[in-house]
């Protein structure tokens, strides 16, 4: 069983925010709340009291984000380099054996998300575990970046950014990966819908 104290969470909000014309993503307010805080809260609210220390991935405006109580940790790769690069940096920051990411921008995300992940590695002998949840067509897919991961491959995703690689799941794949499904009856349809446009985040607001 993993003890609560051994995962960081980490609350990726290091992307351009291209499709929300170029702003902070992670600052855009939630139901008045900044969509960065909105997930540092959830994460401390998870069910299982599953989670210890709290870091954020940013690279624009850190004092807004510093103020929200926790270590802010630009990407360590240049350009905006996607997912990776945050998951690189929290990685290279992370002082506990497991690391725990969430994006910045689906503020519904499960209370019971690090619970549900950390319930795989009692059984089998992974080194990640990515949600996966049902969409629109009926299909159950990974969410990749809703991942738990062994701090340990730090040394493995280095070498596959350093060759080029950028894709969560190609390199997720080279390692013994479980995908942990969100499909129950009573799990929320909404759960995983990020919000990509201020437009759709307005429509999350208003069904809540």
């Amino acid at each position: 069983m993993i003890h609560p104290q051994q995962i960081t969470g980490l609350v990726l909000a290091g992307g351009r925010g291209s499709r929300m014309g170029g702003v902070d993503k992670g600052l855009q307010p939630f139901n008045g709340t900044p969509l960065a805080l909105n997930a540092l809260q959830r994460l401390r609210s998870q069910q299982g009291g599953l989670l210890g220390s709290l870091m954020v991935n940013a690279n624009r405006n850190p004092a807004d984000y510093e103020a929200m109580g926790v270590p802010v940790w630009p990407d360590t790769l240049p350009d905006f380099a996607g997912p990776l690069a945050g998951f690189m940096t929290g990685l290279a920051h992370c002082e506990t054996p497991w690391l725990l990411t969430v994006p910045c921008d689906t503020p519904l995300f499960p209370l019971d998300l690090a619970e549900r992940l950390a319930h795989t590695f009692q059984s089998e002998d992974n080194q990640i575990a990515i949600a996966a949840a049902m969409e629109e067509d009926g299909q159950l897919r990974p969410q990749p970046v809703f991942c738990l991961m062994r701090v340990e491959l730090l040394d493995s995703l280095v070498k596959f950014t350093e060759a080029g690689g950028r894709k969560v799941q190609q390199w997720t794949a080279r390692h013994r990966t479980a995908i942990v499904p969100f499909n129950r009856p009573a799990d929320d349809a909404q759960a995983f819908f990020n919000a990509n446009t201020l437009a759709e985040l307005r429509v999350l607001e208003q069904a809540r």
